[in-house]
C-alpha cells in the first residue's frame, strides 16, 4: 500500500509566493530561461535553472551552476525569504484554470514504492536527461520540484480537502498565464493521520507528469542509502516530493503532431493515401477543427482541413490491447509509420510534437512554415493512462499533456 507521508516543507514567507513560483525548470530552453529570470528576478527559476547567472560561455551542467543553486537555495532560507514548517504537514495545493479547479495533496512518496511499482509508470526515461537533476537535487541538498502524481479518488480524503478549504488560503495568488494557486497547511493531527490511513489503503498510484523528475529523485536517494549504511528508512532522502491528485479532477489535453514532409508523397497521393485507410471528409469553414470523439484526429494540409475516423474493423483488432488501441497509437501505426516513414517518433527529427494548450492555431503555423501536415489528436483519458501503467506497459512518447502545470518553489522537500 502507499506510504505518502507529510513532511516539513520549506516554503515562501507568505507575502511572497507569487513572486518566487515558476513554471517547471524543463518548460524553456536557455535563452527563454535567461530572459525569464531578468523579467522576474525572484522567480525561482534563477535556483532551478542557475546557468541563467552565468553567461553563456559556461557550460549549463558546469559544477559552478550546481553550486550556485545551492547558494541561491540556502540563503534565501537564510534571509527569511523561505520558512521552515515547525512540524510534519501535508499541504493543499489548488489550482483553478479557465474556471476548472483540480485539487492536491502535496506530500513526500515513498523510493521503496516507486521501486516496488506502486507508483506506477507509463513512460520510458533517457539517463542523459536524468543527470541534470540528479545532480541539482544532490548539490541543492533538497526536492525543488513536485512530481505530479494522480490516484483514484478516495472519499475520505475528498471529505478532508473540502473541510479544510472552508478556511483561510496560506497562499493565493493568480500567476501571469491566468491561473489561480492557493495553498492551504493541513496540520491538525487528526487530519493528518486520516489523510496517511486513507493512502495506506490506496494500492496504485500513478505518475502523471515528471518522470524524468520522480526518475532522478529516487537515484538520489538510493545513492543517499549506500552512502548511509546504517539508515533506517525514514530519513528524508527515502521520500520525494509530489502532489497528487485525485483522478476525477483531472485533464488531459491533446498532444499534437506536425510532420516536416510527405516522404516523397504528392499532397494529392496523400490525401488519397490517407482516404484508404480512414474515413475522411473535409472540413468546412465554420466546423469544429478539434476532433470530438476518440477514435478520430483531424488533418492539417495544404490550406484544408480533414477529420479522419479510425475504421471499426481496425480499432477491433487491437481493442484489449491498452497500447495499441490508444488513438496516438493507432495514427502511428496506421499512417505515420507505413506511409510517412517515421518508424521511431522518439528520435526522428522530421515528427515534433505540439501540446494542446498552444490550440490548432499554432498547427496552421507550423504548417505554413517549416512542416508538411500537422494531426490534431483526441485527448488520451486518464483511464487509458491509468490502463497502460497496470498493464506493466508504456505509452508513445508525447500521449499526454497536463494542464495547468504545477509551480516549483512553493515545497521543498530537504534531504536533510
Amino acid at each position: 500500500m502507499a506510504d505518502i507521508r507529510p513532511f516539513m516543507s520549506i516554503r515562501p514567507e507568505k507575502g511572497k509566493a507569487a513572486q518566487i513560483a515558476a513554471l517547471p525548470y524543463d518548460v524553456y530552453n536557455r535563452k527563454e530561461a535567461t530572459e525569464e529570470v531578468e523579467r522576474h528576478p525572484e522567480s525561482f527559476l534563477a535556483i532551478d535553472r542557475a546557468e541563467t547567472g552565468f553567461p553563456i560561455s559556461v557550460d549549463m551542467y558546469d559544477d559552478r551552476v550546481y553550486q550556485r543553486a545551492h547558494d541561491l537555495l540556502w540563503e534565501k532560507a537564510e534571509d527569511g525569504t523561505f520558512i521552515k514548517e515547525d512540524k510534519n504537514c501535508y499541504y493543499i495545493y489548488e489550482l483553478t484554470m479557465n474556471g476548472r479547479t483540480q485539487t492536491g495533496i502535496t506530500a513526500c512518496a515513498s523510493i521503496d514504492d516507486y521501486v516496488n511499482e506502486v507508483i506506477k509508470k507509463h513512460e520510458n526515461t533517457r539517463e542523459e536527461k536524468e543527470i541534470d537533476r540528479i545532480r541539482h537535487v544532490d548539490s541543492c541538498n533538497a526536492q525543488t520540484g513536485p512530481i505530479f502524481l494522480a490516484y483514484r479518488s478516495n472519499e475520505v480524503i475528498n471529505e478532508v480537502v473540502a473541510e479544510v478549504k472552508k478556511g483561510e488560503a496560506e497562499y493565493d495568488f493568480t500567476s501571469d498565464d491566468g491561473v489561480r494557486h492557493r495553498v492551504f497547511v493541513i496540520s491538525d493531527d487528526t487530519m493528518i493521520a486520516k489523510i496517511q490511513q486513507a493512502f495506506a489503503g490506496i494500492g496504485e498510484i500513478y505518475i502523471a507528469d515528471g518522470h524524468h523528475r520522480a526518475a532522478s529523485a529516487v537515484k538520489v536517494g538510493l545513492k543517499r542509502r549506500s552512502e548511509n549504511p546504517g539508515y533506517d528508512g525514514t530519513e528524508e532522502f527515502n521520500y520525494f516530493l509530489s502532489v497528487l491528485f485525485p483522478d476525477d479532477q483531472l485533464m488531459i489535453m491533446d498532444y499534437n503532431r506536425v510532420v516536416k514532409d510527405l516522404n516523397g508523397n504528392s499532397f494529392q497521393s496523400f490525401v488519397k493515401e490517407v482516404s484508404r485507410r480512414f474515413d475522411v471528409t473535409e472540413i468546412t469553414e465554420q466546423e469544429e477543427k478539434k476532433p470530438q470523439e476518440k477514435g478520430s484526429f483531424t488533418m492539417y494540409m495544404g490550406n484544408h482541413w480533414y477529420l479522419c475516423k479510425i475504421r471499426e474493423e481496425d480499432k477491433q483488432k487491437v481493442a484489449d490491447d491498452p497500447v495499441k488501441s490508444l488513438d496516438v497509437s493507432l495514427l502511428q501505426d496506421l499512417l505515420l509509420h507505413p506511409v510517412l516513414g517515421i518508424g521511431d517518433p522518439k528520435t526522428d527529427g522530421r515528427i515534433d510534437f505540439v501540446g494542446g494548450i498552444r490550440g490548432t492555431e499554432e498547427l496552421v503555423r507550423r504548417c505554413e512554415e517549416d512542416c508538411a501536415v500537422a494531426f490534431a489528436m483526441y485527448p488520451t483519458s486518464i483511464g487509458e493512462l491509468f490502463a497502460v501503467a497496470d498493464a506493466g506497459l508504456l505509452m508513445p512518447p508525447k500521449s499526454t499533456w497536463f494542464e495547468p502545470k504545477l509551480r516549483s518553489g512553493l515545497f521543498i522537500h530537504a534531504l536533510s
